[in-house]
């Protein structure tokens, strides 16, 4: 692996920014992770090709990070490149009459929701709140347990390394509780979205009250990453872990959220081994006091295999 030949490869490729040694604290929403070693701002689709060639040319390791909002880096940081989907890649167009909505996958989910509702289109409410970009929206089916982003998807059209770009019908994509059947090799460049006609004031205020009752049993103004386990399929995490006696443990600066016990909050300066020491000590306990195996679905990012 040479990360020097490929930073200096990079580095004067046009249409991208190629950073070295980036905290990644700055970039992911608990504001927890060391370095990684290039981080890519790749903004257009023609740049992109070139990159991910590159860096397999180099065996460099790569991963795509949207806003950091499900991710937890390790203190060690990344040995490898994070590329960053910008500019060419966060356009929003809509199709009023047609009641479509094609995003890109750098755009912020909060911006295609509020769109949609300036434009009186209904289906995406329940988004509201949510935190990152459509690509990490759609990577792992965001959304609730009764309404989730892939029930909107009509198509993607991906990246494949080697290959070129793919488009995906919906129905080709197998949709998940938190996840598709999206190989992760592929990178996701769009998603075409259809909605139905509403009236705005009923979408505004079915927007709002999804948003009031995220911030009664959310954890406000403190860095998380969202939830940390998956809900079992007949039951709910954050009941399985306040009753295994976990909400409001500590581990150093991390702490099991007093609103709502999955999630973890960094008080501030919190290590990503304190979050880890956490998550296992929370998903032990479960295990013990209710035999539920917790999945975790937060994605760690430098922690090895």
């Amino acid at each position: 692996m040479s990360l020097f030949n490929a930073y200096m490869s990079l580095s004067g490729a046009g249409d991208a920014d190629v950073l070295r040694d980036e905290k990644l604290s700055r970039r992911t929403s608990y504001r927890i992770g060391g370095p990684a070693s290039l981080l890519i701002l790749v903004h257009s689709y023609a740049v992109l090709g070139k990159v991910v060639d590159v860096l397999a040319s180099e065996n460099v390791e790569w991963v795509i990070l949207g806003k950091g909002s499900n991710i937890l880096a390790a203190d060690t940081g990344f040995e490898g490149a994070v590329i960053i989907l910008d500019d060419e890649f966060a356009r929003v167009s809509i199709d009023v009459e047609e009641g479509i909505i094609c995003a890109g996958a750098g755009a912020l989910l909060s911006r295609v929701v509020s769109d949609a509702a300036k434009a009186e289109l209904s289906g995406l409410e329940f988004c509201v709140g949510i935190p990152g970009t459509v690509g990490g929206a759609v990577s792992m089916d965001a959304g609730t347990r009764r309404e989730w982003i892939g029930q909107r998807v009509r198509d993607l059209v991906v990246y494949r390394p080697g290959e070129g770009l793919h488009r995906y019908e919906a129905q080709e994509i197998d949709w998940g509780y938190r996840c598709t059947s999206i190989p992760t090799s592929e990178i996701i460049l769009e998603a075409t979205l259809k909605l139905e006609h509403g009236e705005k004031a009923a979408i505004s205020a079915h927007m709002e009250e999804r948003l009031a009752r995220r911030r009664c049993t959310q954890p406000m103004g403190k860095p998380t990453c969202g939830s940390v386990f998956r809900n079992p399929p007949d039951g709910s995490a954050g009941s399985l872990i306040e009753a295994a006696g976990c909400k409001g443990l500590s581990s150093g600066r991390a702490q099991v959220s007093l609103d709502h016990a999955n999630f973890i909050v960094n008080n501030g300066g919190a290590s990503a081994s304190d979050v880890i020491s956490l998550i296992h000590l929370i998903h032990d306990s479960v295990l013990a006091n209710h035999g539920v195996d917790l999945k975790c679905e937060v994605k760690l990012l430098g922690f090895g295999d």
